[in-house]
């Protein structure tokens, strides 16, 4: 008895040997192109941040933080797109948070043709944000101030884009009609994991549609909440494209992403425009991790 006992354990760790052999075996190939294609970029990416390369030719001095010392006390530009993302993403996470959980509560209801209109609301977020851009771009030039001069609209009379007061609001649209598909589709997936006996038995408790709200709906959807806010934030201080399409910087738009671009592309400053690209990094990782802690401490365990 006790040797068919040791034989079995012995069988027993061979197999567990074997299969954590092949799970490594698995999961080396994709560990190894992770690190290849992000990992070692951004270690380079570090490095090069503390020397004086031009991103031209092999020949660099190390120069310390003196970049990141730059950045954060003597460049003004950095700091006015800094104050534009910011704002930015205020606003994007409040449109994408709101509109996105209103549409995903009005999706989830049992209504005709409720799938044909998920897929008709999809539809943007497959579009190049490039070609979206350029197109609203055309709309706010030559269609809207027709439309404004039409209904004597004096906000929409002259071109949206076109001016300080209101060129983020002509973006930020932009960048909600195309970025709320997402969110929203992840909401509504939220939604359809809560437990229906959960309402049925706060409603028979006697709690009215805002309690429920607020004492299920709410706490069940903190796992979604935590994704889609940090999607939000990483998309608002990274916006590039809407950007770049539309006012190219222009009119108080210049965002970090279009100053890093500069920097790098236009100016050969290449590692003053990583050193702000890891700030940036820094900037969304904490923001990231202070909002998942938050979520973490009001979602159902």
């Amino acid at each position: 008895m006790t040797t068919s006992s040791a034989s079995h354990k012995r069988r027993s760790h061979t197999m567990r040997k074997e299969q954590y052999l092949t799970y490594l075996l698995m999961t080396l190939p994709g560990f190894v192109l992770y690190c290849v294609f992000l990992i070692l970029p951004i270690l380079m990416g570090i490095y090069y941040s503390l020397t004086d390369w031009t991103g031209i030719g092999t020949n660099f001095n190390f120069v310390g933080i003196e970049n990141y010392i730059k950045v954060l006390t003597n460049d003004r530009r950095f700091i006015q797109a800094l104050q534009f993302n910011l704002k930015y993403s205020v606003f994007l996470v409040a449109g994408i948070v709101i509109i996105g959980f209103i549409l995903a509560l009005l999706l989830n209801r049992e209504l005709k043709g409720r799938t044909f209109f998920r897929t008709l609301y999809f539809m943007p977020a497959v579009l190049s944000m490039i070609t979206v851009g350029l197109v609203f771009k055309q709309i706010y030039f030559y269609v809207l101030p027709k439309i404004g001069q039409a209904l004597n609209i004096s906000v929409l009379a002259d071109n949206v884009i076109a001016r300080k007061e209101t060129a983020i609001y002509g973006i930020l649209f932009v960048h909600l009609w195309q970025g709320l598909a997402l969110p929203t589709l992840l909401f509504l997936a939220g939604l359809q994991t809560i437990p229906q006996d959960m309402y049925e038995a706060a409603s028979i408790d006697g709690a009215n549609a805002w309690h429920q709200f607020r004492t299920i709906t709410v706490p069940y959807m903190m796992p979604t909440l935590s994704v889609v806010l940090i999607l939000a934030v990483k998309q608002g201080l990274n916006v590039f494209d809407y950007v770049s399409s539309m006012t190219k910087g222009s009119y108080n738009t210049t965002s970090i992403a279009m100053l890093i671009y500069q920097n790098a592309f236009e100016r050969n400053r290449f590692s003053y425009s990583i050193a702000q690209a890891v700030l940036i990094g820094l900037l969304i990782a904490l923001i990231s991790f202070i909002q998942i802690r938050y979520t973490n401490g009001k979602k159902v365990d």
